[in-house]
């Protein structure tokens, strides 16, 4: 007798799908930007800055876009913005940086909805006995989106050049985005269409701004999961940003290997993420399989600064191997803490807040970062503060009970 398919299945296979879509298309501006910057003359130090516009879109929609998720729905929220990330990578043709700024801004939206509009719909399917592996494995999508990215698009920039590959990869966003359109009719939670209906910011709307930051406030421990997302992510995103570009301007590699090491980055937090989360749910503690992850996080940002030509390609990988499965790793376990620890009304609403203070540092970091080493021209001493702020953690993270 053939078994009923599990409830959560499609809803997490969707989410995945998406999930991966949209880290897709975050992880394309760091990878192609070396090839980008050089014919236009854009200077290294811009990587930095159009991850930071990517970021920065992402806040914008988690800051004013709460009413939007709430009306429409989380996941057709996401895929009209993987739609408009989609149809703005055109612009990368123009050599205007201030052109590229703002399409990286518009690429940046779903990445800003994409945390809300998954942690609403799994924590709806998710079994609770099972919620931090459900959450992971839709987590994974993000590192899976890099190895994806690591190997097709400098694949494609050698033989083909970088324009060819800037239209491959929109393609590569927008057909799982539409095959995915349907879905959404079912899984997404909206307002009935009597009361469906779009209004003109007011004062009111306005107000609602604060509503993600303030639901963080509900209790301690939730706010100090969110800050420790927000550590967690400084070394994250100076290897997400600065890896390829590390790896050519510093240690000599060519763009194709630097895509291989990345991609490698990568598949270590596919596989990282989701033993995490099954480590949390069988260990019933999301607190020590976090504090295992930070240490190893803090230590591997801190070696690749101290990188040099004269390491062996193998070390480099396995290193990269090994970030990938702690410093990009966290992110499944975290966001299923800050659902458990949220009212059930308010889960959009918190992941939400939670991905604002990501946001912010994944936004702030990479300009700091960019200008320090453009004005020192030390990557050792950037990869060893971003390493050092990340034990911060081991201080934040609350107790089980809090």
């Amino acid at each position: 007798m053939i078994k009923a398919v599990p409830g959560w299945l499609e809803p997490i296979v969707a989410i995945f799908v998406l999930q991966t879509t949209s880290s897709f298309l975050a992880r394309f501006i760091p990878i192609i930007a070396p090839a980008v910057s050089e014919e236009f003359g854009w200077g290294g130090s811009s990587i930095g800055y159009l991850t930071a516009a990517n970021s920065l879109g992402g806040l914008a929609i988690l800051v004013g876009g709460s009413a939007l998720l709430k009306q429409v729905g989380g996941m057709r929220t996401l895929q009209l913005s993987l739609v408009l990330g989609s149809a703005s990578m055109a612009f990368f043709l123009n050599s205007s940086l201030g052109i590229a700024l703002a399409a990286c801004f518009v690429m940046g939206l779903s990445n800003g909805a994409a945390n809300p509009a998954g942690s609403e719909v799994l924590q709806r399917y998710s079994p609770p006995g099972k919620r931090n592996l459900i959450f992971s494995i839709k987590q994974a999508g993000v590192p899976l989106g890099g190895v994806i990215a690591g190997l097709i698009i400098p694949a494609m920039v050698v033989p083909a050049g970088w324009r060819i590959a800037l239209l491959v990869c929109a393609l590569l966003v927008l057909v799982p985005t539409l095959a995915t359109w349907r879905i959404s009719a079912r899984l997404d939670e909206t307002p009935s269409s009597e009361r469906w209906r779009f209004s003109m910011p007011n004062l009111q709307s306005l107000h609602q701004l604060r509503v993600p930051l303030q639901s963080l406030l509900d209790n301690p421990g939730l706010l100090k999961m969110s800050i420790v997302g927000s550590l967690f992510a400084i070394s994250q995103t100076c290897w997400f940003t600065f890896t390829v570009i590390y790896l050519i301007d510093a240690l000599g590699f060519s763009l194709g290997l630097a895509g291989v090491v990345f991609a490698v980055m990568q598949a270590g937090g596919v596989i990282g993420r989701i033993a995490l989360g099954w480590l949390s749910d069988h260990m019933g503690s999301a607190t020590a399989s976090l504090s295992v992850a930070a240490i190893l996080s803090a230590t591997t940002t801190v070696l690749l600064g101290l990188s040099n030509p004269e390491w062996p390609i193998w070390t480099i990988i396995v290193l990269a191997f090994v970030a990938g499965c702690s410093a990009a790793s966290w992110n499944g376990v975290q966001i299923a803490e800050v659902a458990r620890r949220s009212p059930p009304d308010l889960i959009s609403e918190t992941s939400a807040g939670s991905s604002i203070l990501v946001n912010v540092v994944n936004m702030l970091v990479p300009t700091a970062f960019a200008a320090f080493v453009a004005f020192s021209g030390r990557y050792d001493y950037a990869f060893g503060f971003a390493g050092a702020c990340t034990l911060l953690v081991l201080i934040f993270l609350p107790r089980e009970r809090e």
